[in-house]
C-alpha cells in the first residue's frame, strides 16, 4: 500500500540500530504494524515520514502476513516492545519520553530493577507547543543514544519527524503503548497467545475500549488482497 517496510529478524534490526548510533545522524524508526499501515494508507504526511525512516520493522501478525502474502521474503515479526525489550538489555542510554503522568517513571524504575537498564531521562507525552523546545533541549541534554517517544501513532511520528533537526539523538523510535507495558500498566498476551498471532485479541479482550480500532484489521486485509 506504498509503505516501505524492512524484511528484517529481530537480530538484524538491532544490528541496524547498533550501526545507527554509532553513525550518530539522528534517524527515525518505525514499527509498523496493520493499524499504522492503515492509516499511512489515508495520511500521505505520515505515509511520507515513513518511507523516509531509516528502517521499519513488521510490528504484527498482519505485516508479516501482508508481505508474505504479496510475495516478499518477511523472516518474522520485529514487535516494538520486544524490540525496545532488546534495546534496553543491551545497555544504551535511552530517554522514556510518553503516556501518561507518571508511566515513563514507573517503566524507567521497573526496566532499571529487572535489566540494570540506563534510562538517562524520563517526560510524560502531555505538553503544549509553547514546551516544545524545552522539551527538545531536556532531550538533548540527557545524551541518550535512543529516544522512545510513545505519543500514539501518528503524533509520534509527526513529533520526531518536525524535530528531528532539532534533536541530537541518533535513534529516534515511535513505540505506542510501549511505556504502559514496560511500567506494568498493560499485561501482554501470554506466550501461546503470541506464537499463535493472537496478540491483537488479548488485547481487545483486555481493553473493550480498543475495539474500535481493531476493525482496521478486517479493512486492512481486504486492501492487502485487493491490491494483489
Amino acid at each position: 500500500m506504498g509503505v516501505n517496510v524492512d524484511c528484517l529478524t529481530m537480530q538484524q534490526a538491532v544490528e541496524k540500530i547498533d550501526f545507527l548510533i554509532k553513525n550518530k545522524t539522528p534517524s527515525i524508526v518505525a514499527t509498523a504494524n496493520a493499524e499504522m499501515l492503515m492509516f499511512a494508507n489515508a495520511d500521505a504526511e505520515l505515509k511520507n515520514i515513513l518511507n523516509g525512516a531509516a528502517m521499519v520493522t513488521a510490528d504484527g501478525a498482519g505485516t508479516v502476513w501482508a508481505a508474505r502474502y504479496l510475495g516478499y521474503d518477511m523472516p518474522e515479526r520485529v514487535a516494538g516492545v520486544d524490540l525496545v525489550t532488546n534495546l534496553i538489555s543491551k545497555g544504551y542510554k535511552i530517554y522514556f519520553f510518553g503516556a501518561a503522568e507518571g508511566v515513563a517513571e514507573l517503566a524507567a524504575e521497573n526496566v532499571k530493577k529487572k535489566f540494570g537498564a540506563n534510562i538517562v531521562g524520563t517526560r510524560n507525552g502531555f505538553f503544549t507547543p509553547e514546551e516544545i523546545p524545552k522539551i527538545i533541549d531536556d532531550i538533548n541534554a540527557s545524551n541518550a543514544d535512543i529516544l522512545l517517544a510513545a505519543l500514539g501513532v501518528p503524533k509520534q511520528e509527526k513529533f520526531l519527524a518536525a524535530n528531528l533537526s532539532k534533536l541530537k539523538i541518533p535513534v529516534n523510535i515511535g513505540v505506542g503503548g510501549t511505556l504502559d507495558v514496560l511500567a506494568g500498566k498493560v499485561k501482554r498476551a501470554p506466550r501461546w497467545m503470541q506464537r499463535a498471532k493472537l496478540e491483537w485479541l488479548f488485547r481487545a479482550l483486555l481493553q473493550p475500549s480498543r475495539a474500535g480500532r481493531l476493525l482496521a484489521l478486517p479493512k486492512f486485509v481486504y486492501k492487502v488482497v485487493s491490491n494483489r
